[in-house]
């Protein structure tokens, strides 16, 4: 499979050549001549400080989650134990649960114990807005450049920055983030920022953040596969080299956590939360919310996330070929989301660049097939704005006794992905199908348009 793809050299070179080079510094040169933009990009992380030291002042309940790593940073500055108890000690009354990340997050959260709860909401609200809008940047540098006599508005990164902000904050995944101070905004922005930016263009900390976004959480660590499969071995094997560094750091700093966490906390996914409920949108909690609760529901899980790697991993290389890392990431990230066995709905945020992408190709179509991408387009986004999944039943085992149209509704987020896949690959056979059946008739054409001996 291996022998496929091209090396490195080979395969960067066709990425490289049809795609704008992102320059952060000349973005942000240019950003700091326009102060309607300054204004428009840090009102809203400048409220949710404020908001949270107000918040504080007046004990409010700000960021469930925030919370618990701040915790977690705390027991670790104390010598206590993340994972011998289900909760910490320094956590809020209204923020009792359990630490599931591994030690090494506990020490990247450090600065969190600092300030009051609430205010360490309000300033991981700030960098996660941020980081999505770092996302969103990145996403549109690595699209081809538009055409000279294309839609204006897209033309112009920063304003299109700015309105894909705006209006991505009101999707689920994304307000849910913040809400609950979740970190998905700021890895997916670590892993974007690495392999579309640094490891694009040979840098040597290519794979670093992947690495130090794969020890705060572990499944980016997929990512690296996707490096190696790409080509850029020496970015992956430099990732792996950042996460064992961190892990065995733990080792060193929390001998008993680092053990704990990797012997038992990790393998007890009911830690974690009950797998079957709604907000759950892996192919776990599929498997287990149709079964039931059957025994055999994640290992069959598991076998259908590695049959739909299949097709997957043939996406990913197509994509690849064909100068489209931002595709080919986006393929990983959302089988990734399918094959771990919790992703919170909070940790579909790629659906951020991926609507970045498929707005991109909006213009590139004609009358006839337009309305196509603008039907896939809208149902992709209208997923992840509806909210169905709070409108329907949930908790106390509700979802074992869903419908079967309450079933399909409940499990929008699983099936976006594999239909979104299907679709492409069956577009591109059928278009495959259309040139073979052209080539005989032109060849024939050719021949009868020749003048014989």
């Amino acid at each position: 499979m291996t022998r496929t793809v091209p090396s490195a050299a080979e395969a960067q070179a066709p990425a490289r050549a049809g795609l704008p080079r992102l320059a952060l510094r000349r973005s942000l040169a240019r950003l700091s001549v326009r102060p309607r933009s300054i204004l428009i990009l840090s009102v809203i992380p400048l409220l949710a400080i404020g908001f949270g030291i107000w918040g504080w002042t007046h004990d409010w309940v700000l960021g469930v989650d925030s919370a618990v790593y701040r915790a977690g940073a705390l027991t670790l500055l104390h010598g206590q134990s993340l994972y011998d108890a289900n909760t910490l000690d320094p956590e809020p009354g209204w923020a009792l649960l359990p630490f599931t990340y591994p030690p090494t997050a506990a020490l990247l959260f450090v600065p969190l114990a600092v300030v009051p709860t609430q205010v360490a909401w309000g300033f991981l609200t700030a960098v996660s807005l941020g980081a999505m809008a770092l996302s969103i940047r990145i996403a549109i540098g690595a699209l081809p450049s538009p055409a000279s006599d294309g839609p204006r508005w897209w033309a112009s990164p920063a304003r299109s920055t700015i309105v894909f902000f705006l209006v991505f904050l009101g999707l689920e995944p994304v307000w849910r983030t913040i809400f609950l101070g979740q970190i998905n905004l700021i890895l997916m922005a670590m892993i974007l920022l690495d392999m579309l930016v640094l490891g694009a263009r040979g840098s040597r900390w290519g794979g670093v953040l992947v690495g130090v976004a794969a020890a705060i959480k572990l499944t980016p660590i997929v990512f690296l596969g996707h490096l190696f499969i790409t080509g850029r071995r020496k970015d992956a094997l430099r990732g792996l080299a950042t996460f064992v560094l961190m892990q065995g750091l733990m080792f060193l700093v929390n001998p008993h956590d680092a053990w704990r966490y990797w012997t038992s906390t990790l393998p007890d996914t009911g830690r974690i939360g009950p797998v079957h409920w709604a907000g759950n949108q892996s192919l776990n909690a599929l498997m287990n919310r149709a079964t039931d609760l059957a025994p055999w529901a994640s290992k069959a899980a598991m076998g259908i996330g590695l049959l739909l790697a299949i097709p997957a991993l043939w996406l990913l290389i197509r994509f690849h070929r064909r100068g489209q890392a931002l595709a080919a990431l986006l393929v990983t990230a959302f089988w990734t989301l399918l094959i771990s066995p919790i992703s919170w709905t909070h940790h579909w945020v790629w659906v951020v660049p991926l609507i970045v992408l498929l707005v991109s190709r909006l213009p590139k179509t004609t009358p006839a097939t337009a309305w196509k991408r603008w039907v896939g387009t809208g149902l992709v986004a209208f997923v992840f704005v509806s909210c169905v999944l709070l409108i329907l039943p949930n908790g106390r085992n509700v979802e074992l006794h869903w419908k079967v149209w309450q079933n399909v509704l409940g499990d929008a987020y699983i099936l976006m992905p594999v239909v979104l896949g299907l679709a492409l690959i069956f577009r591109w056979g059928l278009q495959r199908r259309a040139r073979s059946r052209r080539a005989p008739e032109e060849a024939t054409q050719y021949a009868d348009a020749t003048p014989g001996d």
